[in-house]
């Protein structure tokens, strides 16, 4: 018999209706069950005015929309506080409970931590449910029972942990359909229009232009894409000319597909084919779970270093840093493989993971801008951010994050061009004026005789910038700027 006679389902980055684990806990244990997504206003008022990420979350709130429909409920959606709108809404409702997914960054965690008291002020009950990751906080810990700092042996603890209960007991799907019929149609007066992004002070962006498919719909036609190449997935993901990732990151982010089914597929291509696609996949899936963890343990990460000493870096600042900042920015630093990267980034919200990583460590060990600024950029700019992913990344980058790469392995932003993009598709697809240079001269198109600029039709610091600093110079100064840390003479190891 259920718990509760009403309830409420409280939707925020799990926008689907399949496999939801606050919704099927809250339908089981409810007589009747009402749905809400905010627009939270704490979050949305900071962000630029056009924002790829709000036009995607009000096409897949849309679509949520139209499957409770279907399934006889019916999804509350507000432009408000969510601090203050939930306990209202669950007022006006007179639910007994809200049923949420729990959200692990720091303000969430504040967040959801004032509802649960204004809830409970109220006689009511918050019911939280783990449902982005397959293992949260503690549930994967060393011997000793503390937190890991190193991915591979979370990695094999996790895959571990994940066997010994039987690869169906964590991946199993939650059977929401079992209990649709207790979905509840909210009353005329609390209903509402669904908001268009200019009710909300938005502006279109070029989301529909780009062909990104949005909502669950969406996240189904990149999976079934992403199976028919998954077992090359290995051999493919570094080379962003090729269609190698899955491009689900950003429904990962925002949850119009299941993390556990993702690893299913991959566990069950492992099993059954022995698909090294799926173990390579597998594993960047579990580096999602482990950057939650760090970030639940270690919150301090979301503004300082993950290792402490490195807080001692002096990193560039002044009106030259600025303006070598600016310049990364809009991908004109020089170095094509890097602006190619950035300008991906600046038109279409979403760069290549190999990348990401070349992009920040050239802002960090060649132009020696605090990490901070670029993870900042990031933030504004990806389509698929997640704090602790891309703080993660970052701190990687830095080399002051958790298992990141040492201080002294510094990314040559040439060699890792002509390695990952060889043939130069990418930089030709994104810097088309350098679309008639050789192969040979793509990478570092300042390196080209006159005669060959001439014959391309390019004239350097006019059509494309010359580099703003110098490569050998900088991995110097990065050596020593990193000093401070270890208080020892390294050779740089340049890749």
């Amino acid at each position: 018999m259920p718990t509760f006679n009403k309830s409420l389902v409280w939707f925020r980055r799990d926008l689907r209706v399949f496999d939801h684990a606050a919704l099927f806990h809250a339908l089981k244990q409810s007589e009747q069950v009402f749905c809400v997504f905010i627009f939270d206003r704490a979050i949305l008022d900071n962000l630029p005015r056009q924002d790829r990420r709000v036009e995607f979350i009000l096409q897949s709130v849309i679509e949520l929309d139209e499957a409770l429909r279907r399934k006889g409920g019916r999804l509350i959606v507000r432009h408000a506080d969510a601090l203050t709108a939930i306990p209202a809404l669950a007022e006006q409702l007179g639910v007994d409970a809200v049923f949420v997914n729990r959200d692990y960054e720091p303000h969430a965690v504040s967040r959801d931590a004032m509802v649960a008291e204004e809830l409970q002020a109220a006689g009511r009950t918050l019911m939280a449910f783990k449902d982005q990751v397959i293992f949260e906080t503690d549930e994967v810990l060393s011997l000793a029972g503390k937190p890991f700092s190193v991915f591979t042996p979370y990695k094999n603890a996790w895959l571990k942990r994940l066997h010994l209960a039987g690869d169906d007991f964590f991946l199993k799907a939650y059977p929401v359909e079992s209990y649709c019929t207790r979905l509840a149609e909210p009353p005329p007066n609390l209903r509402g229009d669904m908001p268009a992004l200019a009710d909300m002070g938005f502006e279109k962006t070029n989301l529909g232009t780009l062909g990104m498919p949005t909502g669950m719909s969406g996240a189904e036609i990149l999976l079934q894409d992403f199976a028919s190449r998954v077992d090359k997935y290995h051999l493919s993901r570094d080379f962003p000319a090729v269609k190698g990732p899955s491009y689900l990151s950003v429904h990962l982010r925002f949850g119009t597909i299941s993390i556990r089914g993702l690893a299913r597929k991959a566990v069950d291509a492992m099993r059954l084919q022995g698909c090294s696609g799926s173990t390579t996949w597998l594993s960047e899936l579990i580096w999602r779970d482990f950057y939650f963890m760090i970030l639940h343990f270690h919150p301090h990460v979301a503004e300082r270093c993950f290792k402490p000493e490195y807080d001692a870096i002096r990193w560039e600042s002044g009106e030259q840093a600025q303006t070598l900042f600016n310049a990364w920015c809009c991908g004109a630093t020089g170095y094509p493989l890097v602006d190619a990267a950035m300008a991906q980034l600046n038109q279409t919200g979403y760069m290549h993971n190999r990348l990401r990583m070349v992009t920040a460590s050239f802002l960090i060990k060649d132009l020696g801008i605090d990490w901070r600024s670029g993870e900042g950029y990031f933030a504004e700019q990806l389509n698929d951010f997640d704090l602790s992913a891309n703080n993660g990344g970052w701190q990687w980058a830095a080399s002051s994050g958790c298992d990141a790469q040492p201080y002294f392995r510094i990314f040559n932003p040439i060699t890792q061009s002509e390695k990952f993009d060889a043939e130069g598709k990418f930089i030709r697809r994104y810097l088309p004026q350098l679309s008639a240079l050789p192969g040979k001269y793509v990478h570092a198109p300042w390196l080209a005789p006159a005669a060959v600029l001439q014959k391309a039709g390019l004239v350097l610091g006019r059509d494309y910038p010359l580099p703003v600093i110098q490569h050998d110079v900088a991995r110097q100064a990065t050596l020593t700027r990193y000093a401070v840390v270890k208080k020892a003479s390294v050779t740089a190891v340049d890749e």
